[in-house]
């Protein structure tokens, strides 16, 4: 019997050793299965100074672009908006200019120039500036916030029809360019206007000539509330398609609060 016990305590304590190699070697590969640590890429001049334009901290953003390359036209661009957006217009404007003279046909950086005298109320300059940039931009998405542009310009001048003209080109292009928002990029929208009433007006009948009646009415509501009134009002042929429908009766009489 004690025999019988002493072998069975052998053969315990052998499995026992033997078990020890395995489990240490488990540890040793639970340690090296730890992934390391990707080494940080650091970021551009460019790619810091888009982070303050998002941000809103512009002249965090023109310091950080300027530690960039003098003869890069795109920091230059970015440095011109920058200082747009300050209402630094004199500095954008420079800026915009070298961004130009480094690169001849820089489409952005043309456009942008005709916002900069847009806000200076300089209008016939502003559209030479749209047209130059439409002779050297491609027939895509960008080229419709330019014919926006142009059409925001014309309006200003009371060229109505030229305005209209414009407007429909960049709705062709793409049909969302009026409805988008907020995204600065390399090539600025100009969409401030002093007769908004008139011009939400003439926006309300693209719409509806284009069968979009939701935006339509949306627009001849802003139209209205802007204090907007013509004798033919609603009765442009552009609205034939609409008169009958009950959201466009109600809102010719309604009496909207003037904003």
């Amino acid at each position: 019997m004690k025999t019988r016990r002493f072998a069975l305590l052998l053969a315990a304590v052998a499995s026992f050793a033997f078990a020890q190699p395995q489990s240490s070697a488990m540890l040793d590969s639970t340690k090296t299965a730890v992934p390391s640590q990707a080494p940080k890429i650091p970021l551009s001049p460019e790619m810091r100074g888009d982070i303050f334009m998002a941000r809103k901290m512009y002249r965090e953003a023109i310091d950080t672009f300027h530690e960039g390359s003098p003869k890069d036209p795109v920091l230059m661009n970015k440095i011109g908006i920058a200082y747009h957006q300050m209402m630094q217009l004199d500095s954008a404007r420079k800026s915009y200019e070298q961004a130009v003279r480094l690169k001849p046909d820089y489409v952005e950086a043309i456009n942008n120039l005709g916002t900069v005298y847009y806000a200076k109320k300089n209008n016939r300059r502003a559209v030479n500036y749209y047209l130059r940039a439409l002779k050297i931009a491609p027939q895509e998405s960008r080229s419709a916030s330019i014919y926006m542009n142009l059409g925001t310009a014309y309006f200003a001048r009371k060229r109505y029809e030229d305005a209209t003209k414009a407007f429909q080109t960049a709705l062709q292009i793409d049909p969302d360019v009026f409805e988008r928002h907020g995204n600065f990029g390399v090539m600025l929208e100009e969409r401030s206007v002093e007769e908004r009433g008139k011009y939400h007006y003439y926006m309300a009948k693209l719409y509806a000539k284009g069968g979009r009646s939701d935006l339509a009415l949306q627009y001849l509501r802003k139209s209205l509330e802007e204090g907007f009134r013509e004798k033919k009002l609603g009765q442009e042929p552009e609205f034939a398609s609409m008169k009958e429908t009950p959201e466009f009766k109600q809102l010719l009489t309604l009496e909207p609060r003037v904003l």
